[in-house]
Parts: structure tokens; C-alpha cells; sequence
């Protein structure tokens, strides 16, 4: 069966935010993540894929298309047998408690893909993220993640109000901050991670209780800073591991 007009139309409108939004429908590629998403509570709406890839699906669900075909609507460089879209699941209630992550303006789809696989690791169970972060139905924070989509509650919330508003210790990496390695951490606060190129900005700083700090141990002490997705990694078990 080949793919209709209106079906490729969607599937490439599907790479922009306002029509995932409108649709409330994502797209997720490769046998992994499907797989994920398909066996966790996300509902899909349409498979498009080629005859050797096996599902329990409804096959009225399940649109058989060839190789060729698949490359047209892929967005990898190597096409792994199946594209599948998927609803955008409803919004949970916010659960304050625990281990919280938050991210202030990150751009990068792959660094948030990893930041919410390193939420599943770690058992970090909420994500928030500044209204300004990149969308995590962006196809390529979905293939990031892996699957970790599925078990890490996410929202995109005003930070500052937020911020404001909670009564958990808040946490921001700083160079000026305590060195974290010699830091008592909490089971429950808010970790802030800030923008690639700018850190956490003036505003949400003004509202945070703690600074800390992860320290060079590098004979030239020359390197700026580190990525945030791995700062966020070493942060992460440096609290689980004061737990």
C-alpha cells in the first residue's frame, strides 16, 4: 500500500510544534521506540511499516508501505522498519515532592532527550521545563530519549512562577557554588539546569536557596564548562547517592 497525499501531508506537518499541537499527535521512528511507546500507555494512531515488522496491534491501525516508501517520510539517515504517530498523552497533575528536574531555555533536542532518559535512570519521576525549552515531542527529543518518554512526566510551565511558588529547596549549578562532592543534599528539591550557551538566567537565579558547584580536576583547570546533559548526569548521582 503506498502512503495517500493527505497522510504524507500530516506526517511532514509533524515536524513543526503549532501542527503537533493542533493535531496533539507525534511522530516516534525506529523498532526501539516504538516498541516502547506501543507497550506503555501512549495510544497510537497510525503504523506506517514494512512487512517485516511484527505488532499486536490492530492491523486496521497498521498501514503496510515498502522500504522506498519509508525513507520518504523518514527523518533518520537509516530508516528502521517502522514510523509510527501517536497521541500527545492529556497533561498530569504536577507532583511536588521528590527529586525534581527543571530546565530553563534548553535548545538542544538531544540534550533533552538524554536529560529524560537520565530522569528514568535516576527515578527522577517529574520534568518541568520552561515554556522556552524545546518541545519534547519534537522528533528528535523522541529519539533521544529512547522510550523514557513514556515513564517521565513532563510539563511546560512559567519558572519563575513556579519557582516562586514552591516550597522545595532549589538547586542551580555555579562555579561560585559549593562544592558539590562535599555538599548533604536532599531526597526532595528542585534541580535547575539552565540554556546551553547562557546557564540558568538573572531572573530564576534571584530564586534559588542553593548554589553548587561541579569542580575541575584538570592539570590547566581551562575547560569553561561542561555540557549541561552531563552535568545534569553528575548532579543526578550525586544526589541519589546522599539519599
Amino acid at each position: 500500500m503506498s502512503i495517500s497525499k493527505n497522510q504524507f501531508k500530516l506526517i511532514t506537518s509533524l515536524s513543526q510544534k503549532k501542527y503537533r499541537q493542533k493535531h496533539q499527535l507525534f511522530i516516534a521512528e525506529g523498532v526501539k521506540v516504538v516498541q516502547e511507546l506501543l507497550n506503555s500507555s501512549f495510544e497510537v494512531e497510525t503504523l506506517f511499516c514494512t512487512d517485516d515488522f511484527s505488532s499486536d496491534i490492530s492491523e486496521s491501525q497498521i498501514i503496510r508501505i515498502s522500504d522506498a516508501d519509508l525513507k520518504k517520510i523518514s527523518n533518520l539517515k537509516t530508516p528502521n522498519k517502522v514510523l509510527g504517530i501517536f497521541k500527545i498523552p492529556d497533561k498530569k497533575p504536577l507532583v511536588d515532592s521528590g527529586l525534581i528536574i527543571a530546565l530553563d531555555a534548553i535548545n538542544d533536542p538531544g540534550n533533552l532527550g538524554t536529560i529524560i532518559r537520565l530522569c528514568d535512570w535516576y527515578g527522577v519521576d517529574e520534568l518541568i521545563c520552561s515554556k522556552d525549552t524545546v518541545d519534547c515531542y519534537n522528533q528528535k527529543v523522541v529519539q533521544a530519549s529512547m522510550g523514557s518518554l513514556t515513564r517521565i512526566s513532563i510539563r511546560y510551565v512559567d519558572l519563575v512562577e513556579y519557582l516562586s511558588e514552591t516550597q522545595n529547596p532549589t538547586f542551580i549549578a555555579d562555579m561560585d557554588g559549593e562544592n558539590v562532592y562535599k555538599t548533604s543534599l536532599p531526597k526532595q528539591g528542585v534541580l535547575i539546569m539552565g540554556n546551553e550557551a547562557n546557564g540558568v538566567s538573572v531572573e530564576i537565579k534571584k530564586l534559588i536557596t542553593h548554589k553548587i558547584s561541579i569542580p575541575r580536576f584538570g592539570k590547566t583547570q581551562e575547560t569553561e564548562s561542561l555540557n549541561v546533559a552531563t552535568a545534569t548526569a553528575i548532579l543526578l548521582s550525586e544526589f541519589k547517592r546522599s539519599c
